[in-house]
């Protein structure tokens, strides 16, 4: 049985409009609880942070994001709830899913949880993941052009005469074997007597060591990409401490953009991504898919910020 009421669409339009006119005029206020309730909304919405077992929230990046993620989630007129999920994260989806304490859930980052989030997408709609989007991806992704920032970047080394190019990051994680795949196709198409392709492992957490440790091993290289600006920061720490200098002896370029990475000693070159434009796209596309409106996943370009770290080779 339809209910009668200002908004019905039982009441003639002037008579709502009467309606909605007395109700200013008398100091009535919605109860968005009550019609909450009847809709079986909270009018929240969650973001889940995925991390390793022991993995603090500190990534720049992810706190640039979540800032932006509040701003427009408010925006909209919903409550932001946040959750830290431990891989693997398949169950904490679940039992959020379940919980009824917000209305959809944003997933900053894929972390190495693709297969799990490819179930819990399979039976929970209103889900939307900041990530790589790779082809047959049955859930809804926003990201970052991932292969074409890579390349974009590496093209820039080699034409600061860079010929021995290292890549540094953890491929496990689909982004990071995007911009991977990038590096690659960059330097296959590179001039003659150009080194392949060599990586090295690593990530913000381990790259210190890492660095240091294939300094002594593999001397000859002339450049890094690394996978993010923490690893490529942290790398520059490395080289210095073992006697490279930066952009003298090693050129540098990492990915994001963080706020710092213009304030480093060197100021970094870096890939941007538009994170304001990709937190108003991944609200935007979980609204749409709680009135069950399907969406397809959005790709965002990258920029090449250019800076001192990898200014050219002096002969």
């Amino acid at each position: 049985m339809r209910q009668h009421g200002a908004g019905s669409e039982l009441v003639p339009r002037h008579k709502r409009e009467e309606i909605a006119k007395l109700a200013s005029e008398s100091g009535y206020v919605l109860n968005t609880t009550a019609r909450n309730l009847r809709l079986k909304r909270t009018q929240a919405l969650s973001v889940v942070v995925p991390l390793e077992a022991g993995q603090m929230l500190r990534d720049p990046c992810r706190f640039e994001m979540l800032g932006h993620l509040a701003e427009e989630i408010t925006r909209r007129g919903y409550g932001m709830l946040l959750q830290k999920a431990t891989t693997p994260i398949e169950d904490s989806l679940e039992e959020l899913a379940g919980s009824g304490r917000s209305d959809g859930i944003v997933v900053l980052g894929q972390s190495t949880q693709h297969v799990a989030l490819t179930k819990v997408a399979a039976r929970y709609r209103p889900l939307v993941v900041w990530g790589a989007h790779a082809r047959k991806q049955s859930y809804c992704t926003v990201g970052t052009e991932n292969g074409a920032g890579a390349r974009a970047a590496v093209e820039h080394l080699l034409q600061t005469g860079r010929r021995n190019i290292v890549f540094i990051g953890d491929t496990d994680v689909p982004e990071v074997q995007q911009r991977y795949e990038g590096y690659r196709d960059a330097l296959a198409a590179a001039p003659s007597g150009t080194a392949g392709a060599r990586l090295l492992r690593a990530t913000a957490q381990t790259v210190y060591e890492a660095m240091q440790v294939y300094v002594r091993e593999e001397p000859e290289f002339d450049a890094v990409f690394a996978a993010n600006d923490l690893i490529a920061i942290s790398a520059v720490r490395a080289l210095s401490a073992s006697g490279r200098a930066v952009p003298q002896d090693v050129a540098m370029v990492g990915f994001d953009d963080i706020p710092t990475a213009a304030h480093s000693s060197p100021a970094l070159t870096t890939v941007r991504q538009d994170l304001r434009r990709g937190a108003e796209l991944l609200v935007g596309l979980l609204l749409q898919r709680l009135k069950g409106e399907e969406t397809a996943s959005q790709v965002l370009p990258a920029e090449l910020i250019v800076r001192e770290s990898s200014a050219p080779r002096q002969n």
